[in-house]
């Protein structure tokens, strides 16, 4: 049976880190949400998304297939809810559709936005992403499921006895070094994942875990709901933020209530405001109404999407939203929402013409041996530059 994640409109709402990723590729916890998915029902999955991104994410149907929501993270009810699920039959929680079982002709045709005959609703409110900033505020959640799903039945590799642990909830895949820091778990696990390092001098408090080949540098600061992803590197400050992986926040600055995507790099001394002077509700800038958004949040930084970059002393207001491929640089606060292929800062944006950001990104992706800049990765940046010509006007 093939598992088969699928976008509904939450890949509106949660843009720009949906631009270059189905819904169910995020990363939130300690796994991506189809990461999740397979290890629960222990099998392999594939995409049903947006056009341009079916080239690198494409989909793969069998004689029956489960559609599940790919905003939608797992839990034992919910597993428990799709193994009942009969053919032609929809799991849905209010009105929102959160898995079908169809044969392969159906499935060929599926539509998220269809009403099915034979509906199950789910009692249980499952954890769900619908905006960016989600990503954060539901991260200390889904690391400790995370943390307790990855660990089950383990024990611990050994580190070295320079550090010190507090609390019984830390773990440490064999090949993770780590010396002469600190690791308080009283008020959520640390996971530290195989062939990652944790430098002298760093204090950590959990909930926290780091991906494989992932680096915290000298000093670092560390607090609760921090997700860093795999082949990644952080220092100075960071609270409850959640870096997917190939990225760089390297050196001092704060990075809080933030969520940053693949192939980002933080210059030296930037920091973000997560919290407005006068404590009034935080806006984010939406795409679908194109206009700033109420979070109901109090606290809430920086959302920055795939290939964007900025310079050393950057100052983020509170709640900016920076688009894909965005180079940002000179003194001043920038504005709140940096559109995609975007060049400047305060003083006045320009286009990031394709063509030098495809050069940027061929040698960024070159430092990775594993990953390749191919015409998959090229056709999903020339849509979106197209798809967001508007907002650079």
């Amino acid at each position: 049976m093939a598992i088969i994640l699928f976008d509904d409109n939450a890949h509106q709402t949660l843009l720009p880190l949906t631009f270059t990723r189905p819904v169910a590729d995020l990363r939130i916890g300690i796994l991506t949400i189809a990461e999740k998915w397979a290890k629960y029902l222990k099998q392999d999955f594939s995409f049903h998304t947006q056009p341009w991104l079916r080239g690198k994410f494409p989909i793969r149907i069998e004689k029956e297939n489960i559609f599940i929501n790919g905003a939608v993270c797992p839990d034992e009810n919910l597993l428990d809810a799709i193994d009942k699920l009969k053919s032609g039959e929809a799991l849905k929680f209010e009105d929102k559709l959160i898995a079908v079982k169809l044969n392969e002709a159906d499935a060929a045709n599926f539509n998220c936005d269809v009403e099915f005959s034979s509906i199950t609703l789910l009692e249980n409110a499952p954890v769900v992403i619908k905006f960016p900033e989600d990503i954060f505020k539901k991260n200390d959640i889904e690391l400790r499921k995370d943390f307790s799903s990855l660990t089950k039945g383990r024990t611990s590799a050994v580190i070295s006895s320079t550090n010190t642990i507090i609390g019984n909830d830390f773990f440490a895949e064999e090949g993770a070094i780590a010396e002469c820091s600190t690791f308080n778990t009283t008020n959520g696990p640390i996971y530290l994942a195989n062939n990652t390092e944790v430098w002298e001098g760093t204090h950590i408090r959990g909930s926290f875990a780091i991906c494989e080949h992932s680096q915290v540098k000298m000093g670092a600061k560390i607090y609760g709901g921090t997700t860093v992803g795999p082949y990644s590197r952080v220092g100075g400050e960071l609270n409850n933020a959640v870096i997917w992986g190939y990225s760089a926040k390297g050196h001092e600055g704060y990075l809080g209530n933030s969520v940053l995507g693949e192939w980002c790099n933080i210059g030296a001394d930037t920091n973000n405001s997560n919290l407005k002077n006068n404590y009034e509700e935080v806006k984010l800038w939406d795409y679908p109404s194109q206009r700033f958004r109420k979070t109901g949040l109090q606290f809430c930084g920086l959302i920055m999407a795939d290939h964007s970059k900025c310079a050393i002393n950057t100052m983020f207001n509170t709640g900016t939203v920076v688009g894909v491929s965005a180079n940002i640089f000179g003194a001043g606060f920038p504005r709140n929402f940096i559109p995609d292929f975007s060049w400047g800062g305060a003083q006045g944006l320009d286009v990031y013409s394709i063509k030098k950001m495809f050069e940027t990104a061929e040698r960024v992706f070159a430092r990775r041996d594993h990953r390749e800049f191919d015409e998959n990765e090229k056709h999903i940046l020339e849509t979106i530059f197209e798809l967001t010509k508007e907002f650079r006007r």
